[in-house]
């Protein structure tokens, strides 16, 4: 089989043909071309388009295409389904949902940036797929490593945060700051990070990632920033005659339709339900509860 898509990979472009060539097609060409000419192109030469829009084979809800060819394909693999973390974070910029996705996001971009070759680049991050499956598959419970000495400490520090937890810890300082540093950066720029709050704060992602929901409602920092951007929808659609689809880009979200999946996700109620209802004087606030 043949299949198309954008050229200048870098994650879900290099993680799709590796998952093709390794568990589906042996022998599957793959192709990269302008963005612009990928549909044309993949008419012209039998080809099957993949993460582009419009498409069957693309992101869809909140994972990306990845995730879906495993669901097609039907692909039962542990080792596949920490995998699909690992690049969906990488490739959303969701870092939070597994922690070797920042560093799969920096290795890519650093091959990207180094190889200009989407064909030789292909064939490098192969390698580096082929890594990753094999560490899911045998090697994800090995520890780094296996000093004594070092295992000694950490089960002192594990020790030390049960009974703190069990004595009732008080909420830690970067905690504190985090709620103003989310909303200064909000404020200014919807599509916050957990990158880039963690360099602000100088603490390291994956501990704030594990952390946060114990400090913000049993919230993962995703879910609380999606919160913070529907607050603000809120606030645009009682104040503002703007349309949905512009509240939606204002506030960060791909298009309109996630916007209204995790609104409704959220209060119950999509947005133009709520809209309608402040335009007859009922006030949804008053009619649904948060989840």
């Amino acid at each position: 089989m043949k299949w198309i898509t954008r050229n200048r990979p870098k994650i879900d472009r290099i993680a799709c043909p590796w998952l093709i060539k390794r568990f589906i097609d042996t022998e599957a060409e793959i192709i990269y071309v302008a963005e612009q000419d990928v549909l044309r192109k993949a008419q012209e030469l039998g080809a099957t388009p993949f993460d582009v829009p419009h498409v069957e084979f693309t992101h869809y809800q909140d994972k990306c295409t990845f995730d879906y060819f495993i669901e097609k394909y039907k692909l039962e693999d542990e080792a596949l389904t920490t995998l699909s973390l690992i690049v969906r974070g990488a490739d959303t910029d969701a870092h939070h949902l597994a922690p070797q996705a920042s560093g799969l996001w920096a290795i890519s971009a650093g091959l990207a940036y180094n190889y200009k070759d989407d064909d030789e680049l292909l064939e490098i991050g192969l390698i580096i797929y082929d890594a990753l499956y094999s560490w899911a598959k045998h090697l994800k419970h090995v520890k780094h490593t296996q000093n004594t000495t070092d295992s000694l400490f950490l089960d002192v520090y594990h020790k030390y945060l049960k009974h703190q937890k069990e004595q009732g810890k008080k909420t830690p300082s970067w905690a504190k700051e985090i709620k103003e540093i989310i909303q200064d950066q909000i404020d200014i720029n919807m599509n916050v990070s957990l990158k880039d709050v963690s360099e602000e704060l100088k603490v390291n992602p994956a501990y704030i990632s594990r952390e946060f929901a114990k400090h913000f409602d049993n919230l993962s920092f995703g879910d609380y920033i999606r919160k913070l951007r529907i607050e603000k929808a809120i606030s645009l659609i009682e104040s503002t005659d703007y349309k949905l689809s512009e509240i939606a880009f204002l506030t960060g979200f791909s298009d309109q339709s996630h916007f209204t999946r995790i609104f409704k996700k959220i209060y119950d109620l999509s947005p133009a339900q709520y809209k309608k209802a402040l335009k007859s004087k009922i006030h949804p606030k008053g009619k649904i509860s948060s989840k």
